[in-house]
């Protein structure tokens, strides 16, 4: 059953399922919470309370929130998990993962633990070498700048083909669900407003974060020519001995949904040792 918090007038859609410690999960732009319909069942079934919740201005949330930058989404999940009664561990995708950085920083009692899967958490520079010699990264750049530029739902398209090397088997009628939704009024802006948001904020709390943190990256993620380099980049801004990266051979820019089981393999013992006295 889908439940609504409301923030400053403004409400996230979220579901809660299971009983146990509490994990909140987080989706990456131009998504919505059913990104992790593979994840929810199998976590709640381990013996977690599993909160589901599309970001702010995604899925069933509503429009017309006064910012989009992962500080933004990182207040309204920790709002999320003091309302669900946390503490909780936070899985976030892409913008997401950075917004869960930002969560764990400002809020050490209630977040205990992030996974950021595919994260957006640094500042990016220019890559031309890697737009030269990288075709899946060029691709995906590619397509993302007129998406940004244009609000272009054909390029989103086409930067989802490639950032799902290999596509889940309900990916037809996925990806006419997420057409569907992102054809609404409003839902476009928001992920141009998402990909203009600098990821600066969340690079800057990287040494402030006290929690253990997981990075699991994709070899094959379209928006780093090299993401196992992205991965180690996060891992050496947090604070010593805090941080663990794994790639996933083969895996684009959303492994929970492409590669799920590999995924819950890594999660599964991070969230039991990060929870264990929750």
């Amino acid at each position: 059953m889908t439940e609504h918090l409301n923030i400053a007038g403004n409400t996230l859609a979220y579901d809660v399922t299971g009983q146990g410690p509490l994990v909140v999960l987080a989706h990456g732009m131009g998504d919505s919470r059913h990104s992790y319909r593979f994840l929810v069942p199998a976590l709640a079934d381990a013996g977690y309370r599993v909160a589901n919740v599309d970001i702010r201005g995604c899925g069933d949330s509503s429009l017309d929130w006064d910012g989009y930058s992962r500080t933004d989404i990182a207040g309204d999940l920790v709002t999320l998990v003091r309302h669900l009664g946390g503490p909780a561990v936070i899985i976030g995708q892409s913008i997401s993962g950075g917004a869960a950085t930002i969560a764990a920083a400002t809020a050490p009692e209630a977040i205990t633990g992030v996974i950021e899967l595919a994260p957006f958490t640094r500042a990016q520079s220019f890559d031309l070498g890697g737009l030269i010699k990288v075709k899946r990264f060029r691709a995906g750049y590619l397509q993302l700048a007129q998406v940004i530029m244009r609000g272009s739902l054909a390029n989103w398209k086409k930067y989802l083909d490639v950032a799902f090397p290999t596509k889940p088997a309900d990916w037809d009628s996925e990806l006419a669900r997420i057409v569907a939704k992102m054809s609404e009024p409003g839902r476009m802006e928001v992920l141009q407003a998402m990909s203009k948001s600098n990821p600066s904020d969340a690079g800057a709390q990287l040494p402030n974060v006290t929690c253990p943190v997981l990075v699991i990256e994709g070899s094959a993620d379209p928006d780093w020519a090299v993401p196992r380099a992205e991965g180690e980049r996060i891992i050496a801004d947090l604070p010593r001995g805090l941080g663990e990266l794994v790639v996933i051979d083969g895996a684009g820019h959303y492994p929970h949904t492409q590669t799920p089981d590999k995924v819950l393999d890594l999660a599964l013992p991070f969230l039991a040792k990060t929870l264990a006295n929750a």
